[in-house]
């Protein structure tokens, strides 16, 4: 099956570019936010270059759909530079109002001093499409303000939205950047959902994750898909598609196996977490004494 170049840049993500900038000198803080299933491949390098000595906090947004021992390692990882939020069930919410007061504490004390304590704090938020922005805004905004789907592309324009903690946040739309460096980043950014599913090759998407949830996850992708690791050791990913689709019974019209049918759906229950809590991206390993106090990154995207 001849391999396809997974790349989206419609053209308000270069407007949106442009928007990060203008509006960048009315914040106070940028708060990036990465997927918690892939925190290397959902990183937009674009970013540190567009908010260059502007404060920042990183989220980790839907927690709950990753390894949670993965999500503890990236995050000792980061030296207390970035947090874990699911906003779903609300987790790690509460913390973000106090992490940002923390980073910014020398800036509002300056404030203090001019007399303008109190002020609200303004932050942008950034990230790539359907990393659950709106979400998160809705969370701090205590109600639904900013819309939101489970779809990349849905905030087309920037909106300012008070919280009841002190802090407007300004919801930028979700980007991307021109070419991914690498194949293994276009696929799990297209695994996660944020690119638009419509201009992909599902068929070839779903081999691709089949093959690394059977690298990587095995026990996990078999036990879902009552799956035989033995008899598939050796098998190619369409190998492994065409199992799905024999196991859940996905047949077309003279026997045929649907395995377009296969790769949607496990496409879907990857993504609501049904094969299980899965992190793509592995984290940095820990500092060690033999490393010489020098971080051993792992393997990302």
């Amino acid at each position: 099956m001849p391999s396809q170049t997974i790349q989206w840049f419609p053209g308000h993500m270069a407007k949106t570019r442009r928007l990060i900038t203008e509006n960048l000198g009315s914040v106070d803080i940028v708060i990036e936010l990465l997927d918690a299933r892939i925190p290397a491949s959902s990183k937009n390098p674009e970013i540190d270059r567009l908010t260059a000595n502007k404060p920042r906090l990183t989220i980790l947004t839907k927690a709950s759909l990753a390894d949670p021992e993965a999500t503890a390692r990236w995050l000792e990882a980061s030296e207390g530079r970035m947090l874990a939020v699911d906003t779903v069930t609300g987790e790690g919410v509460k913390s973000i109002a106090p992490t940002v007061r923390t980073i910014l504490s020398d800036k509002l004390k300056r404030y203090a001093e001019k007399g303008m304590k109190g002020r609200s704090i303004r932050a942008m938020i950034v990230g790539i499409p359907n990393v659950g922005k709106s979400s998160l805004v809705n969370r701090l905004g205590g109600g639904k303000k900013a819309k939101v789907e489970d779809r990349p592309g849905v905030t087309l324009t920037k909106q300012w939205v008070p919280t009841s903690v002190g802090i407007d946040l300004l919801d930028m739309p979700g980007v991307l950047w021109p070419r991914f460096d690498d194949r293994t980043t276009g696929e799990r950014l297209a695994f996660t959902g944020a690119i638009r599913d419509a201009i992909l090759d599902t068929e070839e998407l779903g081999c691709a994750l089949c093959r690394d949830l059977f690298r990587d996850h095995r026990d996990l992708f078999c036990a879902r898909y009552k799956l035989d690791p033995e008899e598939l050791a050796d098998a190619a990913p369409y190998e492994l598609l065409c199992a799905v689709a024999r196991k859940r019974g996905f047949l077309l019209s003279g026997g045929e196996l649907n395995t377009e049918r296969a790769s949607e759906i496990l496409l879907d229950e990857f993504r609501e977490a049904k094969i299980g809590r899965i992190t793509l991206d592995p984290p940095p390993r820990a500092k060690t004494a033999e490393t010489n106090g020098s971080e051993q990154d792992g393997e990302a995207g």
